[in-house]
């Protein structure tokens, strides 16, 4: 018999041998390879190089969160920088990602380099139990846990314990900042607008300061502050309260006393913003002196305080007080005294 029939007579022995014993148990336990120990478990000077490592990783985590929470105070949001190879990005974003990025990274890192060169890595091999635990069971994971809190080492390397707990802690404060992009506070910006005494009012159309002269009777002129410009990053947010309607009546014809002390030679200064929604004004109607808003028809008397004779409003429009000064421009004698914009009360 030659050499290569034995070998394939052998074979054939060992896959009965093999299958025989498939039939017979088919989730045979194979065993586990012997446990070879790692150099941190038979040098404890590699073992505190490894905790050294995991407390850095902790620190830089820690570290991280603040660098987080003074990105928010440092940049400002509209601030651009140019990061090659990304281009011009905000600062704001870059400084938040990799900062909240680099925290949760090294939280990750020192937890697993931490599970693997300190914790116990001897495997257990176990039995699969019922899904009803019995007291006898119960007790075993209690010792397991008791067992596995020991090797994991925790009360022992106090580094480690202590910059882990600074990191978990100090990881939530990143949430709590970013409760900041709910809003800005509100604080007294919805009483007060951009106008105040000695403003002068600027034509929106040919940006130049208005003289009395240029106001006609039975025109409509729309004005702003002096100081904003359209170049402004946030000229949007100001002219939305700033905006101001610009009306020329008889003072004969001004009913209420108020508006006519407000005025200057017939030239009356109301909100140009719908006490509804807030929706621009730009509808007037000179024999009446009404303005109407075309989003939900509310009609204001200009002639009467502004006050409110049809629609949804619920407010009248607040008027500004101006004055003539020693050059001759109309300007601003103080700011609103009632708070611009829609159902104001209602919010506040």
């Amino acid at each position: 018999m030659s050499s290569q029939e034995i070998s394939e007579e052998s074979l054939h022995e060992q896959d009965t041998a093999h299958g025989k014993a498939l039939a017979e148990n088919p989730f045979a336990n194979p065993g586990l390879p012997p446990h070879k120990p790692r150099i941190q478990d038979i040098d404890e000077r590699a073992a505190k190089r490894s905790e050294r490592t995991v407390a850095l990783l902790f620190t830089i985590s820690m570290l991280a969160t603040v660098g987080f929470i003074a990105s928010f105070v440092i940049f400002p949001v509209d601030k651009i920088v140019y990061v090659w190879p990304l281009g011009h990005v905000s600062a704001t974003n870059l400084s938040l990602g990799l900062t909240l990025g680099l925290a949760l990274f090294c939280i990750g890192a020192g937890a697993v380099h931490w599970a693997r060169t300190l914790m116990s890595d001897v495997e257990i091999a176990d039995d699969r139990h019922p899904i009803e635990a019995a007291p006898e069971v119960k007790a075993k994971i209690m010792a397991d846990f008791a067992q596995g809190a020991k090797e994991s080492a925790l009360g022992r390397r106090k580094l480690i314990r202590n910059t882990m707990f600074g990191a978990l802690a100090m990881v939530p404060l990143s949430g709590v900042v970013l409760l900041r992009e709910l809003g800005p506070l509100p604080e007294k910006k919805l009483f007060h607008t951009s106008w105040g005494k000695g403003k002068q009012l600027i034509n929106m159309n040919t940006h130049e300061p208005l003289r009395p002269e240029d106001v006609a009777v039975g025109s409509l002129t729309f004005a702003m502050p002096e100081g904003l410009s359209e170049e402004d990053h946030d000229f949007n947010n100001k002219i939305a309260k700033d905006a101001l309607m610009i009306v020329r009546i008889q003072p004969e014809d001004i009913k209420d006393k108020r508006e006519l002390e407000w005025s200057h030679d017939g030239i009356v200064a109301f909100s140009k913003i719908c006490t509804h929604v807030g929706c621009p004004i730009s509808l007037y109607e000179q024999q009446t002196h009404h303005v109407l808003c075309p989003c939900h028809q509310s009609t204001f008397d200009l002639s009467d305080g502004a006050r409110v004779i049809f629609g949804p409003a619920g407010h009248a429009l607040p008027q500004l007080r101006i004055g003539v000064n020693d050059k001759g421009f109309l300007e601003a004698l103080g700011d609103f005294e009632e708070p611009v914009g829609p159902a104001f009360w209602e919010r506040g």
